[in-house]
Formats: C-alpha cells, sequence, structure tokens
C-alpha cells in the first residue's frame, strides 16, 4: 500500500519519511511532494492510497488538493496535519472527506495508529467491492447458466438478461429480444500442461480473449468454457478465424462444437443442447478445430457389433499375450468405426463393448473347457483411467473421448489377457519368475513395482497381486529383503567397504542402510562382517 507525504517545509517532509519505518509495517512510501501541485501531478500515476498533508502551504492549499485527489482516486484516504488555530477549519475540512487529521505535534506512535486506521478503511472498502462483485459474478453464471441449459422464462429474469449479460448488447425490453440470432458453442482448451492448475490458467487467459474478439458472455466449467454468442451476420469461418486467433496467440489447441444459431432468447437451450451432442463427437473430427451440429445431426449410426473375423483376431492375440499387439488391434479397428461416416459415439461405445464380451466369452469358454473353477470377476473400466464425459451435461452424463474409449477398451481386453495366462495358460506364473530375476538382476537400482511390471508387460495392480500371492510377502518387502540378502553375500565374500556395499544394492544413505541391515539379520553390516571372518 502506498503513502505519500505533501508539505512545503523540509523538516516535516524529513521528519516524517524517516522517524517512523513505513516499509516495516506494510507500506511503500512514495517520494515526498513540496507541494499541493507535485502531489496532484504525481497521483495520477503513483496512486498514492493513503496521503499525509499540511493544510496551508504556498499555492493551492491542501483541502482543496485532498478534494481533487479524492475525485481522483475515491479509494484514497486523506490524513491532515495542522497547528492549534486550524481545528476549526479541519473539522469543516472532515466533513468534506477528509479521513483524519492531526496535530504536527503528535508522537510517530499517534501518526502510526491514525496510518493504519486508514488502511484498515481502505481494506474494508476493498473486501466489500470484493464481495459485491462476488455476489454479481455468481448471480451473473447462475443466470447464463440459466438461459443457456433450461431456459428462462419468467418476466423478471428475463428483464434482467439484458442488464446483466451486457456484452450481447440485446434490447432492454424482453419483446425485443425475439429476433436477435444467438449460438452456443462449447470450447475445449488443452496445450500448456497436464496440471489442472496450468489447465485453469489457459482456460482463463483463453475466456479473456474471447470476451475481446467475440460478442459473448462467457462460463467456465471445469475443462470447458461454455459462450453464448450473439450470431448476428457472423458465419462459421468468421468465427474459425476469431478462435485461431486466440490459438495462435496463446500457442495452444482449441477444440470448438457449435450449436445452431436460433432466434430468440427461449431457443437458446436447443443450441446448448445441439453443442453438447457436438461435442461427444470430437474423436471424430480429426483435424478439424470447429465442429457444427450441422455436420454430426445426420449421423444413424455404425456398426455396433464386432464380425466373426475380428472376434477370431482378437483371441489369437489374446492367447500370445502381447500387450503391444493387443493396443495395435484396439487402435486399427475403433480407426475403422470412426472413418465410418454414419457412426457415433453410441454406436463406437456399444462396438467396443461388444469386443469385451466376445474377449469374456473366450475366456470362459476356454477356462471351462480345462475345467478351471469360476474365475474372477473382471473390472468393466480400469479404475486408473479416467473416462470422460460431457463436463458441461448438469446431470454428469456424456460420452467418452475417443482417446478414453480406445485407452479404456485396451485396458479391458488387456486384463483379460493378463487373466488367461495367470489363470488359464500353463504359463501362468512364469513372468513372476520373470519379474524375480530382473529384480535380482538390477538390486543397485531404483526398482519400482511400475518399472518390473512394464519391464514383464503386466498391468501394475494385477502385478502386485500376482506377485504378493506367489511369493508370501509383497512387492516392496520382496524387494527390500532381496538387497539385504545381497549385501550378506557381499559383507562375506568380499572386503568391499560398507559404503560400497550399500551402494551395490540401491541404497545411497549408509546409515538408513545400516539399520535396515540390523533389522532384518539382528547385526550391523559391520558386525556381520566380523561374525563372518572369526568363524573362517
Amino acid at each position: 500500500m502506498n503513502i505519500l507525504i505533501v508539505d512545503d517545509e523540509v523538516i516535516i517532509r524529513t521528519g516524517l519519511s524517516t522517524v517512523i519505518q513505513w516499509e516495516e509495517l506494510g507500506f511503500r512510501l512514495l517520494p515526498a511532494a513540496e507541494s499541493a501541485e507535485e502531489a496532484l501531478e504525481r497521483a495520477a500515476a503513483e496512486h498514492p492510497h493513503i496521503v499525509l498533508t499540511d493544510i496551508r502551504m504556498g499555492g493551492m492549499d491542501g483541502i482543496t488538493m485532498s478534494e481533487k485527489i479524492k475525485q481522483m482516486l475515491p479509494d484514497s484516504e486523506i490524513i491532515v496535519l495542522t497547528g492549534y488555530d486550524d481545528f476549526a477549519y479541519v473539522q469543516q475540512a472532515i466533513r468534506g472527506g477528509i479521513g483524519d487529521y492531526l496535530l504536527k505535534s503528535s508522537r510517530p506512535e499517534e501518526i502510526i495508529r491514525a496510518v493504519m486506521k486508514a488502511k484498515q478503511r481502505i481494506v474494508s472498502k476493498w473486501d466489500a467491492r470484493k464481495a459485491d462483485n462476488m455476489q454479481r459474478g455468481a448471480f451473473r453464471s447462475r443466470l447464463l447458466e440459466r438461459l443457456v441449459t433450461e431456459g428462462i422464462d419468467d418476466a423478471d429474469s428475463l428483464e434482467q438478461v439484458p442488464q446483466v449479460l451486457t456484452k450481447l448488447g440485446l434490447p432492454h425490453l424482453p419483446e425485443a429480444s425475439a429476433g436477435v440470432c444467438l449460438q452456443v458453442i462449447l470450447i475445449s482448451v488443452q496445450g500448456w500442461g497436464d496440471s489442472r492448475a496450468a489447465g485453469s490458467l489457459l482456460q482463463f487467459a483463453v475466456d479473456n480473449m474471447l470476451g475481446e474478439l467475440l460478442p459473448c458472455e462467457t462460463l467456465r466449467r471445469r475443462d470447458d468454457i461454455v459462450v453464448l454468442l450473439r450470431a448476428d451476420g457472423r458465419d462459421a469461418d468468421a468465427l474459425r478465424g476469431r478462435l485461431g486467433r486466440v490459438s495462435d496467440k496463446l500457442k495452444c489447441v482449441l477444440f470448438t462444437a457449435a450449436g445452431s444459431r436460433v432466434t430468440g432468447l427461449g431457443q437458446v437451450p436447443r443450441s446448448y443442447r445441439e453443442a453438447v451432442y457436438t461435442a461427444s463427437f470430437r474423436g471424430f473430427a480429426r483435424a478439424e478445430t470447429l465442429l457444427a451440429y450441422e455436420a454430426v445431426k445426420g449421423r444413424k449410426g455404425g456398426r455396433t457389433v464386432c464380425s466373426k473375423e475380428e472376434e477370431s483376431s482378437l483371441t489369437i492375440l489374446l492367447k500370445n499375450g502381447n500387450p503391444i499387439e493387443l493396443r495395435s488391434f484396439v487402435q486399427k479397428a475403433l480407426d475403422g468405426e470412426i472413418a465410418d461416416a454414419g457412426a457415433t459415439p453410441a454406436s463406437l461405445k456399444a462396438y467396443s463393448d461388444s469386443l469385451v464380451v466376445a474377449a469374456h466369452r473366450w475366456l470362459e469358454r476356454t477356462a471351462a473347457a480345462l475345467g478351471m473353477p469360476q474365475l474372477p470377476r473382471l473390472p468393466e473400466k480400469d479404475p486408473a483411467i479416467r473416462v470422460q464425459g460431457d463436463p458441461l451435461a448438469g446431470d454428469g452424463a456424456g460420452t467418452e473421448g475417443q482417446g478414453d474409449l480406445q485407452e479404456n477398451l485396451y485396458l479391458r481386453l488387456r486384463v483379460i489377457m493378463e487373466t488367461y495366462y495367470q489363470y488359464v495358460s500353463e504359463d501362468g506364473v512364469l513372468y513372476i519368475k520373470k519379474a524375480i530375476g530382473y529384480i535380482q538382476d538390477n538390486l543397485d537400482r531404483t526398482l519400482t513395482l511400475q518399472q518390473v511390471a512394464g519391464h514383464v508387460h503386466v498391468h501394475p495392480n494385477h502385478f502386485s497381486e500376482v506377485f504378493k500371492r506367489e511369493t508370501g510377502v509383497n512387492y516392496i518387502e520382496f524387494v527390500m529383503r532381496e538387497r539385504i540378502r545381497r549385501a550378506a553375500e557381499i559383507l562375506s565374500e568380499t572386503p568391499v567397504k560398507v559404503s560400497e556395499v550399500a551402494k551395490k544394492v540401491g541404497y545411497e544413505d549408509i546409515k538408513y542402510f545400516s539399520q535396515l541391515f540390523k533389522k532384518y539379520t539382528g547385526q550391523t553390516p559391520t558386525e556381520f562382517r566380523a561374525g563372518r571372518e572369526g568363524k573362517q
């Protein structure tokens, strides 16, 4: 918070500037002004929040200056400095807007007290304005959301629309809005990183630019922005051009789903529903960044069931147990359906489910033929995958994006592949033996469960469960025991220093290594080596 001292006496200016440690009190002390005229000239650029001023100075007096500063900076606080014979004058000035007065003979603590009170008054104004803005913003958001998603039919709310959603430039009489052309578009953004904070910052930046380039009202929701656009005389190419400017300026990627243009406020929810439906086709859009409802409304749906040939190819892949080939199969299968001119998100989802059903039936038939007991229940969706729905649908309903659907299908099929490998095939636990060998060969390195599971091409959750069942201990405990076992061998067979032994089994902290070693063997590494040497 900035503070400015104004006085034509150098001794007063210097005293007030140096006796009180303003920075320690949280203030930025501006260079003192020698006259009211100088203070006025600098105020517009330097924005003093609190002004300490004399009343009687050569030229303009402090009262006149204070009135002009208050006109320029309404939130500023003025504290006047006066002598005894100015008391009645100051009382009149306070009624004119000056916040407080002090005698020039006041002690520093009295000055500090008056300044801190002035600061509190300013902060209270800011807090009140912030609360008011938040209330206004919340009301605007609720009104826009109602208008877009539900529609507004009560007269009072309709009258508020032009007053609150001012960027649309609507006529103030509701009946005059009947001929206004409006359109709802949904914009998703990406390109500044995968974190929530980066996504929110990018969304905020895009929202700001939209307000500058388009006559629109916007509403940010999770990962998308709802845009209610005044669409009079604006074609798709013009809209694409404006959105391209946003994308180029912010170095990001935008995908826009546009509902139809509608006439009047009452038709806005229809445009919104069309935009939501269009957004579900994002995976079908390929390189297209603006997809209109007119381009997808005629689609009737593609295949919903996989062919016998696809089912046969899938079972061969599942038997082979190669995750890379399985992923390639999934991508090729879904890409083929997306290329179908009639396909819809619903038909693509049904086709995807049919592949899983076919794989599950094959697994059950194979297990039954071998006289296997009932197989464990398989998850419909892998919990590690967040399936994207439409973040703008009020009930959370929506359709998976193509990328999410593809990943989800791959993981569901991979669980079936691993279940076959574990329970049905003759080599069910070979990958656990392979994993143990990998651990034993790399004890000097970091060995995460994800890393080892990836080495044997098994999902980490599934690997962890089977590993514990086959070894009798969890993964972390097993690795720790193997490190201590190897350390004991090295200590017994070589004269290598204990610090080097720790490094050879993956521990940089020798103290921690020694504690673990004693926990498992009952001796420190040095005691263990000495005991072994004594027996030889």
